[in-house]
C-alpha cells in the first residue's frame, strides 16, 4: 500500500561534505528534506520507488534498474567518504515489467551504481534508518523516464499504481528532479525570464492539483525553462491519480539559478 510520496531536488551540494559552506545558501531545501525524513522514518517504508532524471535514458522506453545490489557515492563530485548500500526489490521490478510489457515500452537495465538524482534524496531520507529498521532492510526500485509525451508518463504512473495497491508492503515514492536551470544570468543553462515563469506556474498547478494543466504545459515554456524534473513528477502524479491527498510545499528556492522544490504529498 502506498504510504509516502514526495518531490525532491538533487543538487550534490546538499551533501554536507560537498556543499560545506554552501549549505547555508540552500538551508531551506536542507531543512525541508530533513522534515521529509522525519515522516519517512515514522512510516517504516519497506520499498521505495525512486524516479531519477539522471539514470540511463532511453528515448522511447521507461527503464527499470534490476541490479541486485545498489550503491550510492559522490566520488565524481570530490566526496570520497559518503557511501550508501541498498538491496533492490527485484520481485517488485519483475512484476512491474510483467504487468507493463504489453502496455508500455519497458527496458530492464542492470546498473549497480545509482546516479546523484537518486543518491541525494536517498542520502536524506535514510539518515536514521541504520539505527532503526536498518539501511539494508529498505529495498529500492530505481525507475527512469523517457522522452515520450507527458501523457504517456502519466499513464505509466497509473499502471504502477495498480501494482502498488496490490502490495502488502509499505511503499514510498520519490520523484527526483530540479525545476528551471535558467533562473539567473549565472545559471548553468543560461538565463531566461521564462524559467521563473515555469517554476511559478508549475508550483501553482501542483498546489491546485490541476493535473490537466500540468500535462498541457506549453512545450516552448518547458524547453526554455531547462527543467530536469517534469517527467519524474508526472509519473508520480500518475501513481497518485484518484488518490485523496494534499500537496504540502515544504520549500522552494533557486540561489544558484536552479529551482529546488521539496513537496510532500500528504495521503488522506
Amino acid at each position: 500500500m502506498l504510504k509516502f510520496a514526495c518531490l525532491c531536488p538533487h543538487p550534490p551540494l546538499l551533501i554536507p561534505t560537498i556543499g560545506q559552506e554552501n549549505l547555508k545558501i540552500v538551508a531551506a531545501s536542507k531543512q525541508a528534506l530533513e522534515k521529509l525524513e522525519a515522516e519517512f522514518y515514522q512510516l517504516k517504508i519497506d520499498t521505495l520507488l525512486v524516479i531519477s532524471p539522471h539514470g540511463e535514458l532511453a528515448a522511447d522506453a521507461f527503464t527499470i534498474n534490476q541490479a541486485a545490489e545498489l550503491t550510492v557515492n559522490f566520488t565524481q563530485f570530490g566526496d570520497l567518504s559518503t557511501k550508501l548500500e541498498f538491496k533492490n526489490n527485484l520481485a517488485f521490478g519483475y512484476r512491474l515489467r510483467e504487468n507493463l510489457e504489453t502496455k508500455m515500452p519497458i527496458i530492464l537495465i542492470n546498473v549497480p551504481k545509482l546516479d546523484h538524482g537518486a543518491g541525494v534524496p536517498l542520502y536524506y531520507l535514510t539518515q536514521h534508518l541504520p539505527a532503526s529498521q536498518g539501511e539494508k532492510d529498505l529495498k529500492i526500485v530505481p525507475l527512469g523516464y523517457s522522452l515520450l509525451p507527458l501523457e504517456t508518463h502519466f499513464q505509466f504512473g497509473k499502471q504502477i499504481q495498480e501494482l502498488v495497491f496490490q502490495s502488502n508492503e509499505n511503499i514510498g515514492i520519490v520523484a527526483s528532479g530540479d525545476l528551471s536551470h535558467c533562473l539567473t544570468p549565472e545559471a548553468p543553462a543560461g538565463y531566461s525570464p521564462r524559467g521563473k515563469e515555469f517554476d511559478n506556474l508549475f508550483i501553482k498547478l501542483l498546489k491546485e492539483k490541476d493535473i490537466k494543466g500540468i500535462l498541457n504545459l506549453d512545450k516552448d515554456l518547458i524547453e526554455e525553462a531547462g527543467e530536469c524534473g517534469l517527467r519524474s513528477f508526472v509519473i508520480l502524479l500518475g501513481i497518485l491519480d484518484g488518490i485523496n491527498y494534499n500537496v504540502e510545499i515544504l520549500s522552494y528556492e533557486g540561489p544558484f539559478g536552479v529551482g529546488y522544490l521539496v513537496a510532500n504529498f500528504k495521503l488522506l
